[in-house]
């Protein structure tokens, strides 16, 4: 097989032509950003714009008020015009009070806000105060588990005994909900979460605790991972019908496509010519090879000018970076995420596979080089639209004795499996 890439790759084609463009007659799309340097009477926030609408950014901030759902009617900032990342300094504000924030941006069409986020300003930090701190962003975020942390100021003139994170449901979280402790003193900590419910809204915020009594950082939200949100799909050329799932921003068959207007065995191959094999059948009768278990459970093995036009119309082969994208958003153990559980297909001890996503990736093998099938039930490939040469182009590929996602290049001619993802 080829060999593991370690670098990203320059590509001799670029597969644009299924990329979606701004929709346009619509307000922008952002993301407000976590609220820093928190004084008595000021504070650092910003946002940004990930989609301008169709229609140019012609006013950008961030807003804010005591009131849980602050707009541009309250008091706001004014950053710039345009799409992309933005800071803004919030000032005015009153000592010891929690204050609401979000970032806005204006087009032709309206005006698009961001996620609110919740601050409360300092108490003047001095002795006999409580301590003052903000909370870390919230990441790697699953069905049960995420992490956060905070940053410790200013102790209050006391020793910070206790600090953590603490979170609910409630839109301010106290450490007589569900808390971490994770040691004392001032400065950095982070912190892991456990035992949450797939699919819902949580806050967070950071928690330190002297003698005077407990300081908070602003609240956070964020919203555990639902397992993928299932659909499905007719492919109108045979009839086929394929689950689907979406991840991230991402909408993917949840198998392994199976269109098959030819059959060829393994010993017929070509990296120009279209070619679809069926695991371990060898002759050339369609109607024969769909009849097959392998054809049911693992589709079709295409060479890579096959895969790249094989997708139906509304869907296409996904390039490098949409592959990138799907595992960047996962993180660690993506593949485990991505595989289908249990030994039914898979080869023991299906490391790590949880399908948490819903992917339901399965081992379907190869065509090899050498004109022979091989690996089933221990290694699964999927082509990618990305050429890496005249002669070769990118793949993904998972194991049976891991949870990790490998990015690799191979022949042109060899049989991969195929997953199209929505235009």
């Amino acid at each position: 097989m080829g060999m593991l890439l370690m670098l990203t790759t320059s590509c001799k084609k670029d597969d644009d032509s299924n990329n979606n463009s701004n929709p346009t007659g619509q307000i922008p799309v952002l993301a407000t950003t976590a609220v820093s340097n928190i004084t008595q009477t000021a504070a650092s926030c910003g946002g940004n714009i990930t989609s301008d609408g169709g229609s140019t950014v012609t006013d950008r901030g961030v807003c804010w008020s005591t009131n849980q759902t602050p707009t541009i009617a309250d008091s706001k900032t004014t950053d710039g015009t345009g799409a992309g990342s933005f800071v803004s300094s919030i000032s005015g504000l009153s000592a010891n009070t929690t204050y609401y924030v979000r970032a806005y941006a204006t087009n032709s069409n309206g005006t698009g806000y961001g996620s609110a986020m919740s601050f409360t300003t300092e108490n003047g930090g001095s002795g006999g105060n409580i301590p003052v701190l903000s909370t870390t962003a919230v990441t790697d975020i699953t069905q049960t588990t995420a992490n956060s942390g905070g940053n410790i100021t200013s102790d209050g003139g006391a020793t910070v005994t206790a600090r953590g994170v603490c979170w609910s449901i409630g839109q301010t979280p106290t450490i007589s909900d569900n808390k971490t402790t994770d040691g004392t003193g001032a400065g950095n900590f982070a912190s892991n979460i456990n035992g949450l419910t797939a699919n819902t809204t949580y806050f967070v915020r950071a928690y330190a605790t002297n003698s005077n009594g407990t300081g908070y950082g602003s609240a956070m939200s964020f919203i555990t991972e639902d397992g993928g949100s299932a659909g499905s799909f007719t492919d109108p050329r045979d009839g086929n019908v394929y689950q689907t799932v979406t991840i991230g921003n991402q909408v993917w068959m949840a198998e392994n496509l199976k269109y098959l207007p030819s059959v060829v065995g393994p010993g017929t191959g070509s990296a120009t010519t279209p070619y679809y094999y069926v695991y371990d059948y060898t002759g050339t009768n369609v109607t024969d090879a769909k009849a097959t278990s392998n054809y049911s459970t693992y589709g079709v093995l295409y060479n890579w000018t096959a895969a790249y036009t094989s997708c139906p119309a509304g869907w296409h082969l996904p390039s490098d970076a949409e592959w990138t994208e799907l595992t960047d958003y996962l993180g660690s153990d993506a593949g485990g995420k991505l595989k289908e559980t249990g030994t039914t297909h898979w080869n023991s001890p299906n490391t790590g596979a949880t399908n948490e996503t819903g992917f339901t990736a399965r081992p379907g093998g190869n065509r090899g080089g050498a004109g022979a099938f091989g690996a089933i039930g221990i290694r699964g490939y999927w082509w990618s639209a990305t050429e890496l040469s005249a002669t070769d182009a990118l793949y993904r590929g998972m194991k049976n004795n891991g949870s990790d996602v490998e990015r690799g290049n191979d022949d042109k001619e060899i049989g991969f499996c195929v997953r199209c993802v929505r235009d």
